[in-house]
């Protein structure tokens, strides 16, 4: 049975501007697979090599699959759904199987407007599509469906999904399949090195209304530190990676664990090899100020902190416990541990305005991080908060899902001269940098990764796919009031989605209900301040809450 892989070819001036990221999915699906038996497995990486339609589809004619699989975020949900499209015209005879976060949590969205995709695997797909891959050889899928758990289908006009399946209690019997990937097509531009995105721990102990890992994982788990050393060194020696990211969210929570990994790679010799990054808190780097030095010496070199608001307003709004001093003082600590420091703004709430985003650059030029990036407000649709946020979402082209087009439209502005205000905030910042910092401050490696990343933004400034300037029509201020972000207004909430929100909701004033005929008194007092709490507006590297030595130690042996 012949198998074939394909990634969506999906652009937006985000995280691609600093390179080629290698599509780890495919990887562990892969690996998943072979060792079930399944060896005729083939991989078209559409979004690498820029492949348009007709090259997709001349490809598929070629492979003649059973099976076509692809996955999707919010942003890139159309070109998968057109990918399987595309695969119903020209290779009939396949199954059309979409995963991915976005139709985990949004099947009935997708299967509603894209009916043709047969199957969606609902969680993470290693076991289930494995599963759903040896019921489709024994020819029983269609007999066998509605026992196969964690998967989603039309049945003539309804819409099934099966009960949730398990989540994978030992991840380190999990062996990706690494071959399948062109390594050549997968470089890290500020240091022109192949590239890898591997994973230490899946899910998040911390449940935040505005995330989506702790929903999509469910169980926060993390790998034995050795395993994930054992993947790296294999990746350097076998593939020629030189640089690597961890994919989790904030690989830093589980401390213990976290300082086991730097030491291996230490003791492995691989810090003379291999450097890599992380996305972690400020509240963190702020607990772990003593091992910043071992976290160097490990490899460490590139942080990106959450430090995503600057007026204290604002960190306010995003129920951030920690203060602009902090922020602050976690980029000193960095700097000091020779540590290079990209900070993250979100903007494009509802309440910006010109002062704030003022403010934010303010921030950034005191703070002097080594990058600074500002991303939109993007309320992903599977969210509580996204259905607490109302009428105040007008866009429901989730294409544009993608933290460089405004989805929410501030009061104070329109969305072109928020665009225009975050681009004098980037043309300030790094024309600053380029004139009287890169060029001069450190010397050997800190010099040319500086530069690299300059050389990054510059590539993708002048061919104008940063933030998608050229789709928009953006050329600088004097275009501001002709952008035009090309939002497709046909796009709709589908009514079973929209009734599938709605039974949630009462499924939720039901519990709350129940909760206050148990305790009336308890619940009078406190409903308000829980009430608030549950639909608060989080970002990612806000908070204090850290892990007990005994919740580490859990998270191991889960």
């Amino acid at each position: 049975m012949r198998i074939v892989f394909v990634h969506p070819n999906y652009r937006s001036g985000g995280a691609e501007i600093a390179g080629s990221w290698p599509p780890a999915w495919v990887a562990y699906l892969a690996g998943h697979l072979r060792k079930a038996g399944f060896t005729d497995i083939h991989f078209i990486d559409a979004m690498t090599h820029n492949l348009e339609e007709d090259e997709v589809v001349r490809r598929l004619v070629e492979l003649q699959p059973d099976v076509i699989g692809t996955t999707a975020i919010t942003p890139s949900i159309y070109m998968a759904e057109r990918l399987l499209e595309l695969a119903r015209e020209h290779v009939p005879q396949a199954l059309r199987v979409l995963g991915g976060i976005h139709a985990t949590f949004m099947f009935k969205q997708v299967l509603s407007e894209a009916p043709w995709v047969d199957v969606i695997v609902r969680g993470e797909g290693e076991e289930i599509f494995t599963t759903l891959m040896e019921a489709v050889n024994r020819g029983e899928y269609l007999q066998t469906r509605d026992q196969i758990r964690g998967i989603a289908y039309r049945d003539g006009d309804e819409i099934v999904a099966t009960p949730a399946a398990p989540t994978i209690k030992d991840l380190d019997a999990l062996d990706p399949d690494w071959s399948l990937l062109e390594w050549d097509k997968y470089i890290y531009i500020p240091l022109n090195t192949k590239v890898a995105i591997p994973n230490m721990a899946r899910g998040c102990p911390f449940t935040c209304s505005f995330c989506s890992q702790w929903k999509f994982w469910r169980d926060y788990r993390v790998r034995d530190p050795i395993k994930v050393v054992d993947e790296i060194e294999k990746l350097v020696n076998e593939q020629g990676v030189g640089f690597f990211i961890l994919a989790d969210e904030e690989p830093t929570i589980n401390r213990k664990k976290f300082i086991q990994f730097c030491e291996e790679l230490i003791a492995r010799g691989l810090p003379d090899k291999v450097k890599w990054g992380i996305n972690t808190r400020v509240t963190d780097i702020l607990r772990d100020e003593e091992l910043l030095p071992l976290y160097r010496r490990a490899g460490l070199v590139h942080v990106s902190l959450g430090t995503e608001a600057a007026a204290q307003m604002k960190l306010d709004q995003f129920n951030k416990e920690t203060k602009v001093e902090d922020n602050r003082r976690a980029i000193e600590l960095l700097r000091n541990a020779d540590i290079f420091i990209e900070a993250q703004f979100i903007v494009g709430l509802d309440n910006e305005t010109a002062e704030t985003l003022e403010e934010t650059y303010r921030m950034a030029w005191d703070w002097q991080p080594d990058l600074a990036n500002w991303a939109m407000y993007t309320p992903w649709p599977f969210t509580p908060l996204f259905q607490d946020l109302g009428d105040k979402v007008e866009v429901f082209d989730f294409s544009k899902y993608n933290f460089v087009t405004p989805i929410m439209k501030p009061e104070a502005m329109d969305r072109g001269e928020l665009l225009d205000r975050v681009m004098n905030n980037y043309r300030r910042f790094y024309i600053k940098k380029a004139l009287f910092h890169y060029p001069w401050r450190g010397t050997g490696f800190r010099r040319r990764y500086l530069l690299g990343c300059l050389k990054a933004f510059a590539k993708a400034g002048f061919a104008r796919t940063f933030y998608d300037l050229g789709k928009a029509g953006y050329w600088g201020p004097q275009s501001k009031g002709k952008v035009d972000f090309h939002f497709d207004t046909t796009r709709k909430i589908a009514r079973a989605q929209l009734d599938d929100w709605q039974s949630m909701q009462d499924r939720a004033a039901q519990a709350r209900a129940r909760k206050q005929a148990e305790q009336p008194d308890a619940y009078d007092m406190l409903a308000t301040d829980a009430m608030a709490a549950d639909n608060v507006v989080k970002a990612c590297g806000g908070g204090e809450q850290q892990l007990s030595e005994a919740e580490m130690d859990a998270a191991g042996r889960a």
